[in-house]
């Protein structure tokens, strides 16, 4: 049937697009030289915002790897909102010398509504003017030491938006770990950096990032309390033509989700985030990659676009039609075969992928060679978990909830 066949034309045309488009970056990052920002005055004043909740156990290392900046300290202040925390997390900031606002709302729950009430309390009380800009960490963090100083460089090149490289503490951990280490690697090595080569904006990637005053009073504080707020940041910026960039020398390293049961509910609020923000932001970027002929706007929506709703309607379209016969049965199993195909071929190039991730960045991940081996090979089983939780988030409701972080 007609509709049938535009339906499976779209899904191949966005899978290929994807495809290629990856297969580009990755070229484009081993060919290209990377973007290096120039020496820069270090005389800006930054706040650090971090939103915890319940993280006594970890928190003390980032305030600790932030304080042992080679950038000059008495520039940096720490902010951090206990957010319905029950355990120490506040004290423990408090005995570093931190800023610390807490927060007791069981409605509003989440990262968004967290840095909005620290935000307000910012603006309310001394007042934002003092700072030039804002970074965003999470409490398992940990900066290198010549991370602020990296971010002021390219800060002072123009950049009113930066995301930096996000690598981790525990990548040997397990299979799980290394999956959503790998993940955020050839995220950082292979599309942001291309990205910056492409002269496109780059997309903030859940924690590790900044903005500066001019951004935070455009949107009066922090307005983004979506499932996904970095990206519905992103999004709502790229919009506003801001173009976001990648700093590649600063290096943070983020703590992982070890058991795959906290890996799966941390995806899946994820994927529910991807839907939420292509429902509110999707036809607007569209709009904009059309009228303006914004790259940008297109790299995203690709990004955000919902293939796994188009793959359960195509589905349950298939069976209905099968069923009043507008089509054959036998068609439809011929089609499952193809989809067979594609997932396997999928799963081969996202072990190629590790294994080029691998190879690019050796000197950076923490891991032997044996574990890095058996990890490329554990890559797609990684992946293709997504396909279940990108399937259950279409009709769950998760909510935001923390991630135990024991720290490393």
């Amino acid at each position: 049937m007609a509709f049938l066949s535009v339906v499976d034309a779209l899904m191949l045309v966005l899978g290929l697009v994807g495809i290629v488009y990856q297969a580009v970056c990755v070229v484009t990052s081993f060919v290209a030289k990377p973007v290096v920002f120039p020496p820069a005055s270090m005389d800006r004043r930054f706040a650090v915002l971090i939103s915890a909740r319940n993280e006594e156990h970890v928190v003390g290392s980032l305030i600790d790897s932030i304080q042992a900046q080679t950038y000059p300290s008495r520039l940096i202040d720490i902010w951090l909102v206990a957010d319905n925390c029950t355990d120490g997390t506040a004290e423990v900031a408090r005995s570093k010398g931190c800023h610390v606002v807490e927060r007791e709302n069981q409605e509003q729950i989440g990262k968004g509504y967290a840095l909005s009430y620290l935000l307000d309390h910012i603006n309310a009380g001394e007042g934002s003017n003092r700072y030039d800009a804002f970074f965003v960490f999470d409490a398992d963090n940990r900066l290198d030491k010549h991370y602020i100083e990296e971010m002021n460089k390219a800060f002072q090149s123009g950049f009113k938006i930066l995301t930096s490289y996000r690598n981790s503490v525990n990548f040997s951990d397990n299979w799980v770990s290394s999956g959503s280490a790998l993940w955020f690697i050839r995220e950082s090595r292979f599309l942001n950096s291309s990205r910056m080569v492409f002269g496109s904006s780059c997309h903030v990637g859940g924690t590790g990032f900044m903005f500066s005053r001019e951004v935070m009073e455009r949107n009066n504080g922090w307005k983004f309390h979506l499932l996904t707020e970095d990206l519905e940041f992103t999004m709502d910026s790229v919009l506003h033509g801001d173009r976001i960039g990648y700093c590649g020398t600063a290096i943070l390293y983020d703590e992982q989700p070890v058991t795959f049961k906290q890996s799966w509910r941390q995806r899946l609020r994820w994927s529910k985030g991807f839907l939420q923000v292509f429902r509110y932001y999707g036809p607007a970027l569209i709009r904009r990659a059309v009228r303006e002929r914004d790259f940008s706007a297109v790299d995203l929506t690709i990004l955000i676009c919902p293939l796994t709703v188009l793959s359960v309607a195509r589905a349950v379209f298939g069976v209905l039609f099968s069923v009043f016969g507008f089509v054959t049965w036998a068609s439809q199993i011929t089609g499952l075969i193809k989809v067979a195909a594609w997932t396997l071929g999928g799963m081969l190039a996202m072990m190629v992928l590790a294994a080029l991730t691998v190879v690019a960045e050796r000197d950076k991940i923490g891991a032997s060679n044996k574990e890095l081996f058996a990890y490329c090979l554990s890559f797609p089983i990684f992946m293709l978990s997504y396909v279940p939780i990108s399937f259950q988030a279409i009709f769950a409701n998760p909510g935001w909830k923390p991630i135990e972080h024991n720290g490393k």
